[in-house]
């Protein structure tokens, strides 16, 4: 059975009403990132280690000032530790990707690294 029902057809989401056609979705907001370097710090660091748990990254830097010294005497080399980040892993996997990239990059351009 059939409805002679005349009512206006309810509106979706958005306020539209359903005209029997599927409409695009909008498109996404472009979102800018700004960086703030009020506080920004740099540095100079020759030597990296990196170390993790499950639940994070751990990445020191720091300055080995014997690196160019061959006739430095034979034992440990100390390494002034200056700087530690630690990072998620999901974070961590998105620097690795960037950092990938940014070596291929500079391959390209001035030739494999050792």
């Amino acid at each position: 059975m059939m409805s002679d029902d005349k009512r206006p057809a309810k509106a979706k989401a958005g306020g539209r009403a359903a005209a029997g056609k599927n409409t695009p979705a909008p498109p996404p907001r472009q979102q800018t990132l700004k960086f703030r370097t009020d506080n920004l710090k740099s540095s100079y660091c020759n030597m990296a280690n990196v170390t993790s748990t499950r639940e994070e990254v751990v990445l020191n830097f720091g300055v080995n000032q014997n690196w160019d010294q061959p006739g430095a005497a034979p034992g440990p080399l100390e390494v002034d530790v200056q700087h530690r980040v630690i990072l998620s892993p999901f974070a961590a996997k998105r620097l690795s990707d960037a950092l990938g990239q940014l070596v291929r990059d500079y391959e390209q351009r001035y030739g494999p690294l050792g």
